[in-house]
């Protein structure tokens, strides 16, 4: 057969087989199988589950493995798997892991980390990816905290222990398989239809896309959204107990400040009577930065030892910025830490493999050594910064990493190992620590670090105050060069959250500069001191009962926050698709078992707060405000809305500029609000180290009852076990008239 004749025979047969019906299954193979996951309680109230060959490397293992506190988890409600175990479905696609969870036409979903527009999750798309959060990127997820741990206000949470970019669809995207798929709408009809057309109809599925070919999964039980909270908090280990003085306030300095400048700034403290426990120090302690040696400047800090000796006796400590990315210019740390580098560089710095043992102890021991040397209770912790974004500024994800780990699993968990190194120096000195991290991840709870960014938005700041909690990390809103009224509230509102501070790294402004309102923030930050033991108590409730000191108010029990979408108003280049703008309650918040706060920016005069079942009454002055209602308050400048709930006690010190020593004793006041009796239980240790976790703490009763005439009286039930207890006298006072 002749080359023309095979050509035209091949032609033939292609245009014959052209004609044949289509059949898929000639092109492709069957879809994957669907996997229904075996679920093994692996703890009180958690259920575990594995699909596929998950990674090795984890968020819970990055954040350092800690040992639930199972017999915390035992004390809690008995509780039963949550979900219908059948409509939890796994898939294996093209070397990526799928997982759809159920969601109910009625519940309401929180969590998936530190968002700052918004706290109720249905209806959106997240890519959950460890970067710095921006308003300009618009992209739901990419935050310096993403954790994916959700919870539902039908009182469960699920959690995914996956070191990935994640991606998430929260009741977007129907299923054509779905019993409860929408019904079809004719977006333009002759005749208008009963349901108004929508470009998002709500589908019954929450849906995660993990790249790895496999994902563990936990799901905590509840029976309260609050319960779900605690449960993972308590399977991370238990949440953060700071030492005493993280409590307090702290002042960060410009970033080329000098030992005696610094020391100076903390007479000024006293001399002012301004409350200050910890001073900030910027990159310019470093011989370098950017990056940097993690070396004491020898020009701006000549005697490094007797400066931190200088700090502790000013009742003050150190708090010291770094990133981790490593000069060239280190005489030491760099040539040691060379053959754990990745391949990229981040400002010309090398980016060290924590996820080695090697490297860890290099680090460590270098930072023991060489910076916190002889002196731990003058340097009290670090500021770790930059360990989350932007992309332009870390490593590309096609970096290679020596531990054989790639880019993605160190971007999404590198702020988790260094909040964990320099949680094991200090626990290796017996000394707890407090400071701050611009990056975290889930399984954080236990890390004494508080969140923070460069975004300035005040009504962000306090969603994120509030959104934390959902994560079980801890966010606090910086101040940073604000002046007059702008940063009195500012100022009142960061007193209300886990860390207190004023960020004046490029600064001089000082808080006494005001002549109108310094006398108001000197008030604001003493305030804060003075409720020592109400801050102290609230945070030994989030390391023993899981319990987060900001509580959202989609976290109380009783009280179902609407969550309203205003129909959005067609047009043809902005808004083509009718989105409509959701409203919720994002703006307040309890701080402990039973304050209420209300933040208030400058840029208004008055707010509406919503009070939850039951009475409260004003903080300042005791009066009656009203019961699960909205209410409408204008404050003085001088005040932050600030409510107490019937029979809520305050136990609170006298004012003081400093946290106690470990042997200083305390006289007590104890404020009763409302008519009901009540009773809380204050916690105590040293304040320092870690010897609570021996048993070195007390929990003692402050209880308010009536007497056989009907009055008020309040009595103190000591801890059974005898542990010190360090307040001295107790006077009562009953604010409600």
């Amino acid at each position: 057969m002749t080359t023309l004749r095979l050509l035209k025979t091949a032609a033939c047969a292609l245009f014959l087989s052209a004609l044949q019906p289509f059949s898929p299954s000639a092109f492709s193979s069957a879809p994957p199988p669907k996997i229904t996951p075996t679920w093994t309680e692996v703890a009180p109230g958690v259920w575990k589950a594995v699909i596929g060959t998950p990674d090795d490397y984890t968020l819970l293992g990055a954040a350092g493995n800690f040992a639930p506190l199972k017999d915390a988890l035992a004390a809690m409600p008995a509780a039963k798997f949550p979900l219908h175990r059948d409509e939890i479905i796994g898939r294996l696609v093209n070397g990526k892991t799928t997982l759809r969870f159920p969601l109910g036409n009625r519940e309401d979903i929180y969590g998936l980390g530190v968002e700052f527009s918004s706290v109720h999750r249905n209806g959106q798309i997240f890519q959950l990816h460890v970067d710095h959060y921006s308003q300009k990127q618009n992209i739901s997820g990419r935050t310096h905290a993403p954790v994916p741990f959700y919870i539902s206000d039908k009182g469960y949470g699920v959690f995914i222990n996956a070191a990935r970019y994640l991606n998430v669809n929260v009741g977007v995207s129907v299923r054509l398989d779905s019993k409860n798929k929408p019904e079809p709408v004719d977006r333009n009809p002759v005749v208008p239809e009963k349901t108004k057309w929508s470009s998002m109809p709500r589908s019954d599925s929450i849906e995660f896309l993990v790249p790895a070919a496999g994902a563990e999964v936990y799901v905590f039980a509840g029976p309260t959204p609050m319960d779900a909270v605690r449960r993972y908090n308590l399977f991370c280990g238990g949440g953060a107990l700071p030492p005493k003085w993280g409590l307090g306030f702290m002042s960060r300095m410009p970033a080329k400040t000098t030992a005696d400048e610094a020391l100076a700034e903390v007479r000024r403290f006293r001399e002012k009577g301004f409350p200050l426990d910890m001073l900030g120090l910027e990159p310019g302690w470093h011989s370098a930065s950017y990056p940097c040696t993690f070396e004491w400047n020898k020009d701006r800090f000549p005697e490094p030892e007797k400066f931190l000796a200088e700090l502790e006796k000013l009742n003050a400590s150190a708090n010291l910025w770094f990133n981790p990315y490593v000069s060239p210019r280190s005489t030491e740390l760099h040539g040691k830490l060379l053959p754990y580098a990745a391949d990229h560089l981040v400002w010309n710095g090398i980016v060290p493999d924590y996820t080695m043992p090697e490297a860890r102890k290099i680090f460590s021991d270098h930072i023991t050594k060489n910076v916190i040397r002889s002196h731990p209770a003058g340097l009290g912790g670090f500021k770790i910064d930059e360990v989350d974004g932007y992309d332009r500024y870390l490593w590309a994800d096609v970096t290679i990493f020596p531990s054989g780990r790639d880019a993605e699993q160190l971007r999404q968990t590198y702020g988790l190992l260094m909040q964990k190194m320099v949680y094991d120096i200090y626990r290796g000195l017996n000394r707890r620590t407090f400071g701050q991290v611009r990056g975290s991840n889930g399984g954080a709870s236990p890390l004494g670090f508080g969140i923070y960014n460069d975004n300035y938005n005040y009504n962000d700041y306090i969603t994120a105050v509030g959104n934390a909690s959902f994560a079980g990390v801890l966010w606090s809103p910086e101040v940073r060069g604000s002046k007059g009224l702008d940063q009195l509230r500012r100022i009142q509102a960061v007193c209300w959250s886990p860390l207190a501070l004023l960020n004046g790294w490029n600064s001089t402004a000082k808080l006494w500069d005001s002549e109108q309102y310094a006398a108001d923030v000197r008030d604001a930050i003493v305030l804060r001191m003075r409720l020592l033991p109400y801050w102290y108590a609230s945070f030994a409730q989030y390391r023993y009962e899981g319990t987060p000191v900001i509580r959202p108010m989609q976290l109380l029990g009783g009280m179902k926050l609407a969550v309203t979408t205003e129909t959005g108003k067609l047009d043809d280049t902005e808004n083509p698709y009718e989105l409509g703008k959701v409203s919720e309650v994002r703006d307040q918040y309890m701080v402990g078992d039973n304050i209420l706060v209300a933040p208030i920016s400058a840029s208004v005069k008055e707010r509406k707060v919503i009070l939850p079942p039951g009475k409260w009454y004003d903080f300042y002055t005791g009066k009656y405000v009203g019961a699960n209602e909205t209410i409408t308050v204008t404050p003085p400048p001088s005040q932050i809305p600030l409510f107490v709930r019937d029979g809520g006690i305050v136990p609170m010190v006298p004012e003081r500029h400093w946290a106690p020593g470990p042997d200083e004793m305390l006289p007590l006041e104890v404020r009763h609000y409302g008519a009901a009796p009540g009773s809380y239980a204050v916690y105590d240790d040293d304040g320092v180290t870690f010897d609570h976790e021996r048993g070195d703490f007390s929990w003692t009763t402050l209880e308010v009852k009536r007497d056989a005439k009907g009055k008020l009286t309040g009595r103190v039930i000591p801890d059974k076990s005898g542990n010190k207890w360090r307040y001295s006298t107790v006077t009562w006072v009953f604010m409600t008239k």
